[in-house]
């Protein structure tokens, strides 16, 4: 790992990052060194084939999946050398997470859903709340249930969710993987616009090589490594 100082203006880093995972007798290295240095209010699209280590490396940068070897560091400061309680204290308050299965609690409305993060800051919120799901386009389905909303509108609460602490850093892994061609582009156009409004930085996963031209910049992974 290189000892070379954080840079002033990098929202993430990623310091030569080796993922493994254990199958029966065989171990894989899904991410080989892997280095990227992601600026503050940039946007940035992973893409690359299926299996070539996108999400494990998104997941790693998020502080999702601790690496074997390597560091991250958020805004200048490692994130994996925090106690488990300040990691999980960065994730809440400087991090939000769109998903491509949307991870709504059931039984939860839209509206408490997106108040979850707050809750476990222990912010009050429900203003903010109500005034992100009426951004999204949801003011009449406050206190609908996930089954009762359809995808689109199930990723555009989870949108809402992943902005309630105004994050810096927002990662989403698929965000339109689990939506038609129509609405995923319209989900993609209201996460960029609430991206842009207020100069967040962004990482995405995604297979969809013209979504990733929305970005300021794409980076391909191949076999675990940066090829571009």
């Amino acid at each position: 790992m290189t000892d070379s100082a954080p840079s002033i203006e990098s929202a993430v880093e990623a310091r030569d990052i080796v993922r493994t995972f254990q199958v029966g007798d065989n171990r894989i290295e899904v991410l080989k060194k892997v280095s990227l240095d992601v600026k503050r209010g940039e946007k940035l699209f992973l893409v690359g084939p299926s299996g070539a280590g996108k999400t494990s490396l998104l997941y790693t940068l998020a502080g999702l999946e601790r690496p074997n070897e390597g560091d991250v560091l958020i805004d200048g400061r490692s994130l994996y050398r925090l106690r488990r309680k300040e990691q999980a204290r960065v994730r809440n308050s400087s991090m939000g997470y769109v998903f491509q299965s949307f991870f709504l609690m059931p039984e939860l409305t839209a509206f408490e859903n997106v108040l979850v993060p707050a809750m476990i800051k222990r912010t009050a919120a429900k203003d903010k709340a109500e005034e992100l799901l009426e951004r999204v386009g949801l003011a009449d389905r406050l206190h609908h249930l996930p089954n009762e909303l359809s995808g689109g509108e199930q990723q555009r609460v989870a949108i809402a969710r992943s902005l309630i602490n105004d994050p810096k850093i927002l990662f989403a892994d698929e965000p339109t993987g689990n939506l038609d061609t129509k609405t995923g582009i319209a989900v993609m156009d209201l996460l960029m616009e609430l991206i842009n409004e207020n100069e967040r930085t962004l990482l995405v996963v995604t297979h969809d090589k013209s979504m990733a031209e929305l970005g300021d910049r794409k980076v391909t992974l191949v076999d675990g490594r940066i090829v571009d």
